[in-house]
């Protein structure tokens, strides 16, 4: 066993047995073809297609609704050149999905900014930088025709990159990664890391409401033996000292440890990164991962697909290892810890893939939608990479919560109590419904763990017994 294997598997996978070991696996399944495929499936295109399923997305509408989206790769689709992403809609928190329509787009996020729904992606394969708005959740969307409306950068010159990434708001304005491919070259030293930012409140169709950085390009000096074979796909988050910054995925070769890369905004047109300090280790680096900031357990969470024991393969890139879907955070962006293995299949390296995911917050739970290999009754996807299905996965957090949280805002008040009050004596809540204890039931013990942490988060004038009494609460007298 080589010195990285034992270090990584020291930093990685021993936190993995430690914080996972009773992780259950495989809480939802879809029966598809009599497989039991994991998590529920919303969208299947055969490997005998030869349009493959890549770049899902998420973003729940302030009525509550799910809207995912995917787009289509493969020879059936670029060789006329057109990139198909089809939109669904679920009203019932994710249980069942509808298709809701289908638009020539390619490798977009889903957002909802000013109760309106965007697309920030690319018109194709190397090409424009554009954005869609739907103001009737996801029904029906803007078309890009110029400037004004939709175009932010033309591929005149060269073409752009992105994929499902975060948007992060912060001082006033909405800010993402995105890559662009002025150097030429082939996967994945091809790309440089940007960002762009505009207004709150501003035209977001118009390319003149955005900022755009310089874009950066990677150095493969910057890992011992020229290990830095490239970067894309950042993560727009904001750092412990208010700095926005990218944290990238990096590609390195076979048998290397997982890296990731920060790189930092200066201002509004400046992004820097130094070498000597800003690539960390991270599981789940090599492939891209999605970071958002959780106000609630007040930690940074991602959602990646990661190298660990049981399926780290020498003669593979670990950019290319994606059976093992897992929950991560980290107090400082740059130390990361394995909270809880989501989903794994390690059956066929080759074949299964649990990859590219996006996620929102819901609650105290974690909403997820995943690019899947998995074996489909039909002679299963082409390989890991070229995915048969988007799957939606549905997990908790609340382990990272303070109990008695219940709507996950950070803060131990009214507002938990009261919706305590409203499932009182409930037989099957869960915990966005005051069932802190894990038993099904919204009872006394429940009451106790919010009455134990009554006020955390914040300076409340209001003692637990007031704000009792003023809830309305019928609280039967132990026997």
């Amino acid at each position: 066993m080589s010195r990285w294997h034992t270090i990584y598997i020291t930093a990685t996978v021993l936190a993995v047995a430690l914080c996972c070991a009773t992780a259950a696996l495989h809480a939802q399944t879809t029966t598809f073809n009599g497989v039991e495929v994991p998590g529920v499936v919303i969208a299947h295109s055969p490997a005998s297609s030869e349009k493959y399923i890549s770049c899902p997305a998420i973003a729940i509408l302030p009525n509550g609704d799910y809207v995912a989206s995917h787009n289509l790769f493969g020879p059936n689709t670029t060789d006329v050149g057109i990139y198909l992403t089809s939109v669904y809609r679920s009203t019932d928190k994710g249980q069942t999905w509808s298709h809701a329509v289908t638009l020539n787009q390619l490798q977009a996020n889903l957002f909802v900014h000013d109760q309106d729904l965007y697309m920030l992606g690319t018109s194709g394969a190397r090409k424009d930088l554009t954005i869609r708005k739907s103001t009737n959740g996801g029904l029906t969307w803007t078309q890009p025709t110029n400037s004004t409306n939709g175009i932010l950068l033309s591929s005149s010159s060269f073409g752009y990159h992105t994929s499902s990434v975060p948007v992060v708001v912060h001082d006033g304005r909405i800010w993402r990664a995105y890559e662009d491919m002025a150097t030429g070259g082939s996967w994945p030293n091809m790309f440089r890391a940007a960002m762009m930012s505009a207004p709150i409140g501003s035209d977001l169709l118009n390319a003149a409401s955005w900022t755009h950085t310089n874009a950066l390009a990677h150095n493969p000096s910057w890992l011992p033996g020229n290990d830095f074979r490239g970067w894309l796909e950042g993560n727009a988050v904001v750092d412990r000292n208010g700095q926005v910054v990218s944290i990238v995925r990096v590609d390195v070769s076979e048998g290397k440890p997982e890296k990731a890369a920060v790189i930092r905004s200066q201002n509004l047109n400046t992004v820097s990164f130094n070498p000597g300090n800003d690539i960390i280790d991270m599981p789940g680096g090599a492939n891209k991962f999605n970071i958002r900031y959780s106000v609630a357990a007040d930690k940074y969470l991602a959602v990646a697909s990661i190298v660990s024991q049981d399926n780290y393969t020498p003669s593979r890139r670990p950019g290319v290892i994606r059976n093992i879907m897992a929950l991560l955070s980290s107090d400082n962006l740059e130390s990361w810890t394995v909270e809880q293995i989501i989903v794994q299949d390690l059956s066929d390296v080759s074949k299964i893939g649990f990859q590219y995911m996006d996620w929102q917050f819901d609650g105290s739970d974690i909403v997820i939608v995943s690019r899947t290999a998995y074996p489909d009754g039909l002679g299963g996807a082409h390989n890991f990479h070229d995915a048969n299905f988007m799957t939606f996965h549905r997990i908790s957090y609340s382990s990272l919560l303070t109990p008695g949280d219940a709507n996950a805002d950070g803060v131990i008040n009214l507002a938990d109590l009261q919706i305590l009050s409203n499932n009182w004596l409930s037989g099957s809540a869960n915990r966005n419904q005051a069932d802190f204890n894990g038993d099904g039931v919204v009872n006394l013990a429940d009451l106790q763990i919010l009455g134990d942490h009554w006020g955390s988060g914040t300076t409340l004038d209001i003692r637990f017994d007031q704000a009792l009494q003023q809830s309305g609460l019928a609280v039967p007298e132990p026997y």
